[in-house]
């Protein structure tokens, strides 16, 4: 299996049929194929040869579908680079996989300066912006036009696609090294246990394409005829729009962007009429804020996603269906038709049914390792079994709950919290946007629970409102023993609560 083999077959079936839409660019399979192999033979003409690493940093659209094509097909591995980071952790990245060809947009290329100086290795740079080309960078359209097409090296396999930096959330970021096997069996996993999107459908690009998330989502799509729309920036008018005005089906949406989109005074069921399935995960989403979704957009089917970015990246499901029983609303669903999960202590031990421990997964959709970490990746992959650094229990029926990364379990007393049980009882409250709980240094218990809250737009809530609020839900040792009232939440490029970064405020 080889990820631009979905391109050929697209180009075949349905040469006429647009696969992309981005600004007023309008782009048919057949067009696509075309522009690909002339972006692959301009790689190769710029010196990429067999397994070089190729990079973009660049926000959503239509060039970026074609990269991803692009660079495998001219023999290459992708590198698509976080643009949440610094040009510090930008650079760390290409020189820890020494890439040496860059793609760069409008938007980022004031930090090419920066980056050369930092990366000494980087010899090409390849503007796809929309702008003017700045120099001493290769304007993308112009070596599509002079390039000869290439032919397809039809690198696959258990060959690399990409390397995928994690988040960096704790010291430096590892390079997660997938296969193109890896990447098509979790998108044919995950299309084999539900319909997760739309069979030619309308997919929406909203969440970054350098995350893992929306990639896969865009691979399942080309497996089943997705039309691409690439939005370049998220807001909830420009999502209203974009989805009224392409009647859009499908979504690939983080739980901060559903609450931004249902809570907005400038969106409204009519916007979202022609949702059918959203895609959601990344991070755990409140039932109230998922009721309002469901509310707001009353012609989709939701569908959860549970993984990680080195599962490539789903492990399990919560199906639409799931998501009428409400003894499984917490749930992460059940392992998708590749996997298999199982619960385990400390030690290794196999653990029973509702019983809480770290949840180690095993499939083919599993990552090779993290890129020159040996030590790392030995830790992370034993036994063929990879381990999540999340904690979970399987109920009886092998649905998947997860209650907390190990690392944010909070001890307090002797006693283990769980900040998303915490989080849960909070978001229940009327007042209540968002939160995330973390664990403070405290002499008497150790540690203490500590809220930080984003209320609603014009509420107000006292903190003993709060904490009166939380004794009817769950434990005393459980309340929150202090609170922070904020406008926002810092999050990751993945749209994950930066719980570091809580901490290191305090």
């Amino acid at each position: 299996m080889y990820i631009t083999q979905l391109l050929h077959r697209r180009a075949v079936e349905n040469p006429n049929q647009p696969i992309t839409i981005y600004l007023d660019r309008v782009r048919t399979a057949s067009e696509s194929i075309e522009r690909v192999s002339k972006l692959a033979g301009a790689l190769k003409t710029l010196g990429v040869a067999e397994g070089d690493r190729v990079g973009i940093l660049s926000l959503n659209s239509d060039r970026f579908h074609e990269f991803l094509f692009a660079a495998p097909w001219a023999g290459a591995i992708v590198n698509p680079v976080n643009t949440r980071w610094s040009t510090a952790e930008i650079a760390y990245s290409l020189n820890d996989c020494d890439t040496r060809v860059l793609l760069v947009d409008s938007v980022f290329a004031a930090m090419l300066p920066k980056l050369r100086e930092l990366v000494p290795n980087l010899s090409v740079v390849i503007h796809c912006g929309e702008e003017a080309t700045p120099d001493g960078t290769h304007d993308y359209e112009q070596l599509i036009e002079k390039a000869s097409p290439l032919e397809d090296v039809c690198r696959g396999g258990n060959e690399l696609f990409g390397i995928f930096y994690t988040g960096g959330t704790t010291g430096n970021p590892k390079g997660v090294m997938l296969s193109h096997n890896s990447m098509i069996l979790s998108a044919l996993g995950s299309l084999a246990t539900c319909d997760i999107l739309s069979r030619n459908g309308s997919l929406l690009h909203v969440a970054p394409m350098f995350h893992l998330a929306d990639i896969a989502a865009w691979v399942m799509g080309l497996i089943i005829g997705s039309e691409n729309v690439f939005l370049s920036g998220f807001t909830p008018r420009a999502v209203a729009d974009i989805v009224r005005t392409n009647q859009i089906t499908d979504a690939l949406l983080v739980p901060t962007m559903i609450q931004m989109l249902v809570d907005s005074t400038e969106t409204s069921v009519e916007d979202f009429s022609s949702f059918r399935r959203i895609l959601y995960g990344a991070s755990p989403i409140s039932p109230s804020v998922l009721q309002r979704a469901q509310e707001k957009m009353k012609n989709a089917q939701f569908t959860q996603a549970y993984g990680m970015t080195e599962l490539a990246p789903i492990a399990t499901l919560l199906t639409f269906e799931d998501h009428k029983d409400p003894t499984l609303t917490r749930s992460a669903g059940r392992g998708t038709a590749i996997v298999d999960i199982r619960i385990e202590n400390p030690d290794g031990v196999v653990l029973g049914r509702d019983e809480v421990g770290e949840i180690v997964v095993r499939g083919d959709n599993a990552m090779q390792g993290y890129w020159n970490k040996p030590e790392e990746t030995a830790l992370a992959l034993r036994d063929g079994w990879m381990h999540t650094g999340d904690a979970g229990y399987l109920d009886k029926r092998g649905y998947l709950f997860v209650v907390d990364r190990i690392k944010d379990m909070i001890i307090t007393g002797g006693e283990n919290v769980y900040s998303t049980e915490v989080e849960n009882a909070l978001t229940k409250h009327p007042s209540v946007a968002t939160c995330a709980v973390i664990g403070l240094p405290d002499e008497i218990w150790g540690e203490k629970v500590h809220a930080v809250v984003v209320l609603r737009v014009g509420e107000t809530v006292s903190e003993q409102e709060l904490s009166e609020f939380c004794r009817d839900q769950i434990a005393g040792y459980k309340i929150p023993r202090s609170f922070a009232f904020v406008d926002s939440l810092p999050i990751s490029g993945a749209g994950k609560i930066l719980k570091r970064e809580l901490r290191d405020q305090k």
